[in-house]
Parts: C-alpha cells; structure tokens; sequence
C-alpha cells in the first residue's frame, strides 16, 4: 500500500513539474513586434535599406515593408514559435511581384531566406534583419 501511494505521489509530482516547464515555455513566446532593418545590394550594385514594422495582436502578425519610397501590407505572415513567414506584393511598370520571407528569430534578429521570381527564374537570398531600440 505505502509503496503504490508514494508511486501516485512521484506520478503527481512529476506532473506539476513538467506543467510548470510548459506554462514557462508558454511565457517566453517569441514577440516579433517591432522595427526591424536590414540593407542589401540590389542588381545594379545600388544599397537598399529595408524596413520592416511587425505588429503582434493575440496570434495574429500583420506589418509593412518599406522600399521603392512606398510601404507595403504583407501578407499571409505566420508566426510559429520563433519561426516567422510572410509575402509581399509590389505592382511595378504593370507587373505584380511577390517576395516571400521565411526566418528565424533570435533575439532581436531575424535570418532568413526571401524568393522571388526574376525573368521567369526563381531566385533567393539570404536576409539578416536586426530590431531596432531591442526588445527581446
């Protein structure tokens, strides 16, 4: 009998242990709100400073991208624990462009990969965004 209740009383133990690890996990949820930047080098040799302003309300991201002198919504943006995803569309001379962005967040920095399409080729890059004023 005392054998069994001190099993029961590890079982319970272990129990709140291991839900107590989850709800610190929880706490620690990756919040990407925030002004992050990054430059890169475009096809004519030209720097370029992107900006990119996230907001995280409950469990959905929305924000912006800055370039070409305009703003622009992104789309579809998903954010899984510190895994973030979204697109941009820009319209061009006629032409719609979309970019998609994948990354990881670490901190105040994003890494990741961005494709796009150009002269019907598929094209990628890397792209390395820091926070601005930090928070994480």
């Amino acid at each position: 009998m005392q054998r069994s209740l001190t099993l029961v009383l590890q079982l319970v133990v272990s129990l709140f242990l291991t839900l107590g690890l989850l709800a610190r996990a929880e706490d620690k949820k990756v919040d990407p709100s925030g002004t992050w930047k990054w430059s890169f080098t475009g096809q004519n040799g030209q720097t370029r400073e992107t900006t990119l302003k996230l907001k995280l309300e409950g469990e959905k991201l929305t924000g912006t991208v800055s370039g070409r002198g305009a703003d622009t919504a992104i789309e579809s943006a998903k954010l899984n624990g510190d895994e973030i995803s979204f697109q941009v569309t820009r319209e061009f001379n006629g032409n719609k462009f979309t970019s998609k962005y994948t990354g990881k967040i670490s901190g105040d920095t994003i890494k990741g990969k961005m494709e796009f399409e150009r002269n019907g080729q598929a094209q990628s890059r890397d792209w390395e965004a820091k926070r601005e004023g930090g928070k994480g």
